[in-house]
């Protein structure tokens, strides 16, 4: 080989890499940066780099955390040269800081699926009135709302879509609310594919069937770990649970509290009692009238079952007699005096505000009544501290508080994140086994150990990073 002919041959392959590999002056092909959710639960934000393309997946905040917002002022994100972002679901931890992204001048796309759209608009005008009543800062206004809507683009589950000269996205079913969807990144014209599940629920509820894992390759795979080292019961045992123990406090005259999110577990415990037999009103608090009606919009994202029972049966559990709308402080009022037993499912679903507090404090005193979880309990939020043993509701006036005379109870099974068999099964399903496994969106402890085990049982490279550690792909 002649010297020029060297010489070209290194040229080519030097161009060969830095089409392939993205590492023309030591750029990185494909990078992640976790600015948020990195081994906790909340404010989830992660950075996707290419050497053309810079990605936003969610932009949540972490309510009652003293650690509320992603870290955006790191050197690693330039709003200026952000070019998509993409939100999995309307949760406030995954989009909840949405809109100051464009208070801050951000002008680009924002791609999540319809109703997600609509539940996040509604969650997130909820959050400033929240701020504003309890005296908390507010991060953005009704303006940063909506410049986020302008610039919003609706897609469909499956459809495919060019966001950036070398990234096209596919949103899909993620089980795990209304409009919910994982995200797969499409990358170098498929030289490498990532998965991001957002939050996930691989068993089919009564609202919805189990995240789909149609994907024809996937290289690099960012899983959630909220329930990743714990074994939970079917959903089915759950949802007889809860409709025996609600039963069994009617019967003796009591009350039930049901802390919900006003997306998600909210609709779920609505669609379980609307097949009870359960003779008692049925009272919705808080967003989640307003988000159920968001439901009634959507039959086509619910499972197959639901849509015929919605559709052809006549069967709509949203619509059942039972359900009560409180509106006011006024009625409220009459739902704490009357001695008739009833169902309240109200804001907020950790107990960190909202009416459910309210509800709390009045029905503390009897012991006929009960508190009810059914969903996720983050860590340092008043609900996961009754939920260890706190007897004591804390008041603005009184240190020691209100004393909690009432039943507590967990019913698992119901939340919508999987157990680590369902995501061991969600993994094992996938067309293709990845390259790389990214745990996050879990305890500390929790992603870890999950990685730990995925590891040695699917002898996969598998990392769980920290807060603004950045992961190469390829």
């Amino acid at each position: 080989m002649t010297h020029k002919e060297a010489g070209y041959r290194k040229k080519f392959l030097h161009n060969l890499g830095e089409r392939i590999y993205g590492e023309k002056k030591g750029v990185e092909w494909i990078r992640a940066t976790f600015l948020g959710a990195a081994r906790e639960v909340g404010r989830s934000a992660i950075l996707i780099q290419t050497p053309n393309s810079r990605v936003l997946l969610d932009c949540g905040i972490a309510p009652g955390s003293s650690k509320s917002f992603p870290y955006l002022e790191v050197p690693e994100f330039n709003i200026q040269t952000l070019d998509a972002v993409i939100i999995s679901h309307a949760h406030m931890d995954h989009i909840g800081l949405v809109p100051l992204l464009f208070e801050y001048g951000y002008r680009g796309p924002i791609y999540m699926t319809r109703p997600t759209r609509d539940t996040g608009v509604l969650l997130q005008m909820d959050y400033i009135g929240i701020c504003q009543r309890e005296g908390k800062p507010v991060p953005y206004s009704s303006k940063g709302i909506e410049e986020m809507l302008k610039h919003c683009i609706v897609l469909e589950y499956d459809e495919v879509t060019d966001i950036t000269p070398d990234v096209r996205i596919t949103l899909s079913n993620a089980g795990h609310v209304l409009g919910s969807s994982t995200v797969h990144l499409h990358i170098g014209d498929g030289l490498y594919n990532i998965l991001y599940t957002g939050d996930i629920k691989y068993e089919n509820t009564k609202l919805f069937e189990k995240a789909s894992t149609d994907f024809t390759r996937v290289e690099g795979l960012i899983i959630e770990s909220t329930y990743g080292m714990r074994d939970l019961p079917p959903h089915g045992v759950g949802v007889a649970k809860v409709v025996e123990k609600i039963k069994e406090v009617i019967a003796r005259g009591g009350k039930i509290i049901v802390p919900a999110f006003a997306t998600g577990r909210a609709q779920e415990i609505i669609a379980i009692l609307a097949e009870s037999d359960i003779q008692a009103p049925i009272y919705l608090d808080g967003m989640i009238w307003d988000s159920t009606a968001i439901h009634t919009a959507y039959p086509e994202f619910f499972s197959r079952l639901m849509q015929n029972k919605i559709l052809y049966k006549d069967k709509d559990p949203f619509q059942d007699p039972r359900l009560k709308a409180v509106g006011s402080g006024k009625e409220r009022q009459k739902v704490f005096e009357s001695d008739e037993p009833c169902v309240v499912l109200a804001t907020a679903g950790m107990l960190i505000g909202g009416p459910a507090i309210e509800y709390l404090r009045n029905f503390a005193n009897d012991e006929k009544n009960l508190l009810l979880f059914v969903s996720y309990q983050a860590e340092g939020t008043l609900g996961s501290k009754i939920q260890k043993g706190w007897k004591y509701v804390p008041t603005a006036t009184d240190e020691r508080g209100i004393e909690l005379k009432l039943e507590i109870d967990t019913v698992e099974g119901l939340g919508g994140h999987c157990d680590r068999e369902q995501l061991y099964a969600f993994i094992s399903s996938l067309k293709t086994r990845p390259k790389k496994i990214i745990v996050n969106h879990g305890e500390s402890m929790t992603c870890s150990a999950l990685a730990r085990a995925l590891h040695k049982d699917f002898r996969i490279e598998t990392n769980c990073p920290r807060a603004l550690e950045t992961i190469r792909f390829a």
